[in-house]
């Protein structure tokens, strides 16, 4: 069986979600499509040692390895959420050897919140 060839992909963007509970460190192409991913749960932690830091720093190497597979060279970072190996990954990916072109905070923050519930009028 031939060998298949890998997409060689320059620029990328580099996809980092941390929960309370885990840190998914994923890569894309400028279109979006993801190529590379890696996460606390994926490298082998269960449970509370997911959402470390360290565990967080752990798989984000693992994902900067797969993307290095691909020929990626540089890549703008995108941080969402609020978990504890938030900064941990961005760092790893940072000291990685790729050219950071960008790095975003694209945390969703409510503008306005929930409708407050309707008032219930009392008789006397």
């Amino acid at each position: 069986m031939a060998k298949k060839n890998k997409k060689v992909i320059t620029q990328g963007i580099a996809h980092i979600h941390s929960t309370y509970q885990n840190t998914i460190v994923s890569f894309s192409d400028l279109k979006g499509n993801v190529f590379a991913w890696s996460s606390s749960g994926a490298i082998g932690y269960k449970g509370t040692k997911k959402k470390t830091p360290y565990a967080a720093g752990l798989a984000a190497a693992a994902a900067v390895e797969k993307a290095k597979e691909f020929g990626l060279k540089e890549v703008t970072i995108l941080v969402k959420g609020i978990g504890p190996g938030k900064s941990t990954a961005r760092k790893q990916v940072e000291t990685s050897g790729f050219t950071v072109k960008d790095i975003k905070d694209v945390t969703p923050t409510p503008h306005n919140g929930t409708r407050p519930p309707k008032k219930i009028l009392k008789r006397a």
